[in-house]
């Protein structure tokens, strides 16, 4: 039974890679295109996305901008 305990570190790393494989890895926003309404520059300027392109641990994911947005993180499966 002393021995048991010597192996449960394991559990931290299975679980973290059954998240991994349940709800995916996350993805950092590496560029967007939107909608400027004539105001390129401006940074507070409404903007509507139309697709975000993501960098995670698959590689890069060009995506259909979720309600007009793309969020800095998302969490994604490969392939999705």
């Amino acid at each position: 039974m002393k021995y048991l305990t010597l192996f449960l570190w394991l559990l931290i790393p299975l679980g973290v890679w059954q998240a991994a494989k349940t709800y995916g890895t996350p993805h950092l926003v590496v560029s967007y295109r939107f909608y400027d309404n004539g105001d390129v520059h401006n940074p507070w300027a409404h903007r509507r996305y139309t697709d975000c392109t993501y960098l995670g641990w698959h590689g890069l994911q060009r995506i259909a901008a979720p309600r007009a947005r793309c969020p800095w993180v998302r969490i994604m499966k490969a392939g999705a």
